[in-house]
């Protein structure tokens, strides 16, 4: 078995490869993603048990998320993921759980955004500067080519922080204090806050893509409810999977229902007609055929493409 820490685990997950697995994944199906569990092991904190399998491969991906622990110093999310041989039961693989969920979120939204706007330029606001802020910022600046980036945060020295780690890159980047400051002025919304809190209250601009991470269960939202309920009747609302049905907490939050909403999948298949000025909302609330997405790269990228048996 092979233990890959988080440096080793981001190198084997680049994202344009991984936006390109998932694509795959969703073309050719054959996926069993069981119901993942998460429950709350003490006041705040949750334990997610994820499991997936293909035929080929079986993870199970189990991680805590204790958002009290940005104040501790330590990290919201920590864990592993465990991949096996699924004809033999060989465990082939440990990689960095908090690594391989920042970066297969961040490569799903590339994928909705490659999928489903034909832009290429522009600016991009990220709304939350943590991992998947840094992840997304990353993901979007190699995959569609932006290089123009706001950030705005709750703490306004990570903003910063994320701003001048995009400087490093060459990007162009500017830390704004509120959202709706950048808002007017962006083509792409990236909101990866934890969604404790709302924190955009004002729509995006039209013809804009948005990708909303942070609110993965019906109790979050990033976004305000009177903001959805405007987008429900002119954005083009797509969800990355069908447990966004019961997990969508911007839209939930708002009363609405997403279950009549195409996901990541069907838009593949078929791809949807998309009005030019007509918004696109990308609820990313995650599934465990990503983390399976993942593991196939990080195999494919260390130990070679696994034989048939």
């Amino acid at each position: 078995m092979q233990t890959l820490n988080a440096a080793d685990t981001a190198h084997a997950l680049p994202y344009v490869a991984l936006a390109q697995r998932i694509a795959h994944l969703l073309r050719t199906g054959g996926v069993n993603v069981p119901t993942r569990l998460v429950p709350e092991v003490s006041p705040g904190a949750r334990l997610f048990v994820m499991p997936a399998s293909d035929g080929q491969l079986a993870i199970t991906k189990l991680i805590t998320l204790v958002n009290a622990n940005a104040e501790r110093g330590l990290p919201v999310i920590q864990g592993q993921v465990m991949v096996f041989d699924a004809q033999d039961g060989r465990c082939l693989m440990c990689l960095d759980g908090p690594t391989v969920t920042a970066r297969r979120t961040a490569a799903v939204s590339l994928l909705a955004a490659q999928t489903l706007s034909p832009r290429r330029d522009g600016d991009v606001l990220i709304v939350g500067a943590g991992v998947q802020g840094q992840a997304h910022l990353e993901a979007f600046a190699q995959g569609l080519g932006l290089k123009r980036f706001w950030v705005a945060a709750r703490h306004v020295e990570r903003a910063q922080q994320l701003a001048q780690h995009a400087q490093n890159l060459g990007l162009w980047a500017q830390a704004v204090a509120d959202p709706h400051e950048a808002l007017p002025h962006c083509d792409w919304v990236l909101t990866c806050t934890p969604a404790q809190t709302v924190c955009l209250h004002q729509p995006p601009r039209p013809g804009s893509f948005v990708s909303a991470v942070g609110a993965y269960t019906p109790q979050m939202a990033e976004w305000a409810a009177p903001v959805c309920q405007a987008l429900d009747a002119s954005a083009c609302v797509v969800v990355d999977s069908r447990d966004a049905d019961h997990e969508a907490g911007d839209w939930l939050q708002a009363g609405l229902s997403v279950s009549h909403r195409p996901t990541l999948a069907d838009v593949l298949a078929q791809p949807v007609a998309i009005g030019a000025d007509q918004t696109v909302f990308f609820h990313n609330c995650g599934w465990g055929g990503w983390d399976l997405s993942a593991a196939h790269c990080a195999i494919e990228a260390t130990m070679g493409q696994l034989r048939p048996h």
